[in-house]
C-alpha cells in the first residue's frame, strides 16, 4: 500500500515536471527553460506556470483510476495538493 502511494507520488512529480517544461515551451516564445523560469519569477507568475504544469497530473490520476490502482492515484492526488499549497504559499510571499 505505501509502496503504491510512493510510486504515485513519483509519477505525479514527473508528470508535473514534464507539464512545467511543456508549459514553458509553449509560452516561452522560443526562449530557454531557465530563461522563462527566471522571467516568470521576476514578473510574478511562476506560481501560475507551476499550476499549468500540474495539468498532466490529471492524466496520470485518471490512468491509475481506470486501471483500478487507487493507491497510486492517491499518491498523484497528494502531489497535486502539495503543488497547490506550494503555489498558494509562494503567491503569499
Amino acid at each position: 500500500m505505501k509502496k503504491d502511494i510512493v510510486i504515485g507520488m513519483i509519477v505525479g512529480l514527473i508528470a508535473n515536471t514534464i507539464g512545467l517544461f511543456l508549459a514553458t515551451l509553449l509560452l516561452g516564445n522560443g526562449d530557454g527553460f531557465i530563461t522563462v523560469i527566471k522571467a516568470a519569477a521576476a514578473e510574478g507568475f511562476l506560481g501560475k506556470l507551476i499550476s499549468l504544469g500540474a495539468i498532466l497530473n490529471l492524466l496520470a490520476f485518471f490512468v491509475f483510476i481506470k486501471k483500478k490502482q487507487d493507491y497510486r492515484a492517491r499518491g498523484v492526488l497528494l502531489i497535486t495538493v502539495l503543488v497547490a499549497v506550494f503555489t498558494f504559499v509562494f503567491k503569499l510571499f
